[in-house]
């Protein structure tokens, strides 16, 4: 079943999964080349693995896992097979959002470091406890089978919108702390004399907000949304043997009127509004 503008959307797949991987090039090379490399002796070889695992899990992986449902080569999986792969990136992702806090923490308290008293810590906890939160209710709503189909629908713009919300919040978290550790830690030159760690990971920033920018454009486009199964299930040929209408004509429109409709007379709730 083909996709409408399927060029377009591998063009910005494509770009995105680019600029995802130089961004992990790119935190490594910062931490490896500027700075004391990885480790986990309460140093700064520690602390470093915030902004790695940050990169790589809480920011590429979670970006992944808001698109996987629209790779179209996915579609004849059956849809229980991609919440299990969603449910595991976003799974995974928070893993290494957690380890990576217990890197911040282990390295303040052995340095006597105040912790949570900036910004950036304040919104980037509340980035990782709302995570966890729509982790367990996404689990329990559409991994559980015996959840009320009328729930899974009636949560679905909220689960939407937040995985959206936090995705969006995480870079501009990120984008803070990686300002903040340049100040604190160029002193001679200092970051505004635009020294070359200053300049590289400025650049590190900009390829985080591209990656943010084109995950946010895959995820909205309609015409891009998986179809629903009854339309995967349904024969390529209508009655007239010519080929069927394209998949954006036969998936869920933003307006759910019509459609929405059919789905609930079907009890097929559970496939409507997915952005992912």
């Amino acid at each position: 079943m083909a996709m409408e503008n399927f060029k377009q959307f591998l063009f910005a797949l494509s770009a995105a999964v680019t600029v995802g991987f130089i961004s992990i090039i790119f935190v490594l090379r910062w931490v490896f080349y500027f700075k004391e490399g990885l480790a986990w002796d309460g140093g700064l070889a520690e602390f470093n693995w915030h902004p790695v695992l940050i990169v790589t899990g809480f920011i590429f992986l979670q970006g992944i896992a808001i698109i996987v449902y629209r790779l179209p080569w996915t579609w004849k999986c059956s849809k229980l097979m991609m919440k299990f792969i969603h449910a595991g990136l976003n799974i995974l992702a928070f893993i290494f959002a957690a380890i990576s806090l217990v890197a911040v923490f282990d390295f303040h308290n052995t340095k006597n470091i105040p912790n949570m008293y900036s910004l950036h810590s304040w919104v980037g906890l509340a980035a990782v406890i709302l995570y966890s939160l729509q982790l367990v209710l996404g689990v329990c709503i559409y991994l559980i089978p015996i959840t009320p189909t009328y729930l899974r629908a009636a949560f679905m713009p909220l689960h939407i919108y937040s995985g959206l919300f936090i995705f969006t919040s995480v870079i501009a978290t990120a984008l803070m702390g990686i300002t903040e550790k340049l100040i604190f830690g160029l002193k001679d030159p200092s970051y505004k004399d635009s020294p070359p760690e200053a300049t590289f990971v400025n650049v590190l920033g900009v390829l985080m907000v591209i990656f943010g920018g084109i995950i946010l454009w895959i995820a909205t486009r309609p015409s891009w949304k998986r179809p629903s199964e009854q339309v995967l299930r349904s024969p390529p040929t209508n009655g007239g043997g010519s080929v069927g209408t394209k998949v954006s004509q036969q998936t869920d429109p933003i307006d759910p009127k019509g459609n929405g409709d059919a789905r609930r007379r079907s009890g097929k709730l559970e496939d409507s509004g997915q952005v992912n």
